[in-house]
């Protein structure tokens, strides 16, 4: 029997692929690309280093730096025995968090010899609206999806390792250029690179857009961080490349400000950004007035 290695994005996406009935090993990539410190295409073992510590750091410590760089480097030695496969599907969404991951990990796989490879990239399923990723398909929807894989092309690594660079690099000159692009070889990438550069601060706010979203929820009335997530998924256009711990950093930021927006009330200063024993519900956050953020910033 053929073996097969699907790579995908998303844990609840890897475990509907995993209960699918697609023959194969199912493999989830797991870092942030789009953001922190690294290195185009192979990571250094400085870079892993930085990559673990900056992953610590983005959740608030509720990842260890020394359990993220394990992973790390573990997904990387998949990579590395992805040549012992004889078919390669890629799984991703047409998201910002998922094109990132793909550029980088088509790049990867180019790096260690794999000249083959099949692509499943998905922005749109029947009857899911708004589709925001795989994670939302039960797992006979996936199977349902595999007919419409297609050979990753020459230009499509090539381009990847181009992509790559722009985000390592967070090189706004090739910023521009992708997300003007028409036909990219990775036809998701512009739209994705247009969410990237949505996301750089504001000059008159400083805010990017889902710390703009964010705050708007929060000054609507919506205090708990629930109501807060319903309501800036519901304002933010699809596909969402962010959840919730990426959410919850950004309102922690607006609260961190040396003039903060917003306050945070409950069990703890900050939301916590990974698994916790502090409940969320327990969570009130309140913006503040002009005249609040000046006594504050005092």
């Amino acid at each position: 029997m053929e073996r097969v290695l699907h790579i995908t994005s998303g844990d609840m996406a890897g475990g509907s692929l995993v209960k699918s009935g697609l023959s194969g090993e199912v493999f989830v990539w797991h870092d942030i690309l789009y953001d922190g410190p690294r290195n185009p295409g192979w990571p250094h073992e400085g870079t892993l280093d930085a990559r673990a510590l900056f992953l610590e750091r983005t959740t608030g410590g509720g990842l260890d730096k020394a359990y993220v760089l394990e992973t790390l480097r573990n997904q990387y030695q998949t990579l590395i025995s992805a040549t012992d496969y004889e078919c390669i599907v890629l799984w991703f969404d047409a998201c910002l968090f998922d094109q990132s991951m793909l550029a980088h990990v088509l790049t990867c796989l180019h790096l260690q010899g794999v000249l083959d490879a099949e692509l499943l990239c998905v922005d749109k399923f029947p009857g899911i609206e708004p589709f925001h990723g795989l994670g939302q398909l039960r797992p006979e929807q996936l199977a349902s999806l595999y007919g419409n894989r297609r050979p990753v092309t020459n230009a499509q690594f090539r381009f990847a390792a181009l992509v790559d660079k722009a985000f390592a690099n967070q090189d706004m000159g090739l910023f521009t250029e992708l997300s003007q692009m028409w036909e990219a070889p990775l036809p998701w990438i512009p739209a994705a690179v247009v969410r990237l550069l949505k996301e750089k601060p504001d000059p008159a706010t400083g805010l990017g857009k889902l710390e703009h979203l964010a705050l708007q929820a929060i000054r609507a009335g919506h205090a708990t961080p629930g109501q807060i997530f319903a309501a800036v998924a519901a304002a933010d256009t699809p596909p969402r490349f962010w959840g919730d711990t990426t959410l919850w950093a950004k309102i922690n930021a607006l609260a961190d400000r040396v003039s903060p927006f917003v306050r945070i009330e409950g069990p703890a200063d900050r939301l916590p950004q990974w698994k916790s024993e502090v409940p969320l519900k327990d969570f009130r956050i309140t913006a503040l007035s002009k005249t609040e953020i000046a006594q504050e910033s005092r």
